[in-house]
């Protein structure tokens, strides 16, 4: 199982640098689990830099996965990991989400860089 974290559906979205890095785990979607958080952030995103049709064919797409409700052990445990790895909200829900589903999340995000199931691609200029 795959989770890429928002930056890199967003990345992937754009046609970053760094999009093909992240093009495997998104493009074979029977493999892909997407949290509902990551699409809140990646509709935010899109909507405040393009328009709302963009923004829903990203939503589209990201669906054709098996999207992943934030439920109440999934939130619980999150903060567990945010208090041990000092991370944010949305990055300890993204990581905790992962670990609990046996995924592999893929990023660009340093705070994940060198954590144990992460494929991590620092972030370039594009």
């Amino acid at each position: 199982m795959n989770l890429v974290d928002s930056c890199g559906w967003l990345e992937y979205f754009a046609g970053g640098p760094n999009a093909s890095f992240f093009a495997p785990a998104i493009e074979d979607t029977a493999t892909l689990i997407v949290p509902t958080l990551c699409l809140f952030e990646v509709f935010k995103r899109i909507l405040q830099q393009r328009n709302e049709s963009d923004a829903m064919r990203a939503i589209g797409l990201m669906r054709q996965s098996r999207c992943v409700d934030l439920t109440d052990s999934l939130a619980l445990g999150a903060a567990l990991v945010s208090v041990e790895l000092k991370l944010t909200l949305a990055d300890s829900i993204i990581l905790h989400t992962a670990r609990r589903l046996d995924a592999v999340l893929w990023t660009q995000d340093a705070h994940f860089e060198g954590l144990p199931g992460v494929r991590f691609v620092r972030k370039t200029a594009g």
